[in-house]
């Protein structure tokens, strides 16, 4: 079964481009696109999916604080921060907010559908394993 995964970022060319490179994963299904931290809120609460890629510097709420706000209600869900600020909020923000990782944008898109395809191979493995039970 396809892992569902909502793209947030203020950019519409960012969200098309990840968007772009994950309908290419296999495991992987795009179900939103939100472009501020309210709007991704919103549709974690209306898809609930299992992976959420989200920009750190947004309007109206930034990526910590929708974070926050996402686990409050789906701690079972993965983010991954893809923000261009990724080196300097790293492992401060990622344990405050429950951030599962974070990847920094100028280390390319590349290193992003890497980490995401770990995230994505570790839920494919934890179903099967519950499968064989």
């Amino acid at each position: 079964m396809a892992k569902s995964v909502l793209i947030v970022d203020d950019s519409n060319v960012v969200r098309s481009i990840v968007r772009l490179f994950l309908e290419t994963l296999e495991g992987c299904q795009v179900v939103g696109e939100a472009g501020d931290g309210e709007e991704a809120v919103a549709q974690a609460q209306e898809l609930r999916p299992d992976l959420i890629v989200l920009d750190l510097a947004m309007p109206r709420m930034n990526g910590v604080a929708a974070a926050s706000a996402i686990k409050k209600f789906m701690p079972e869900s993965k983010i991954v921060l893809f923000s261009m600020y990724g080196e300097e909020v790293g492992k401060t923000l990622k344990n405050a907010s429950g951030i599962d990782d974070v990847v920094s944008k100028p280390e390319g898109i590349g290193n992003l559908i890497k980490h995401l395809q770990l995230f994505l191979d570790d839920q494919a493995s934890g179903n099967r394993e519950q499968a064989a039970h």
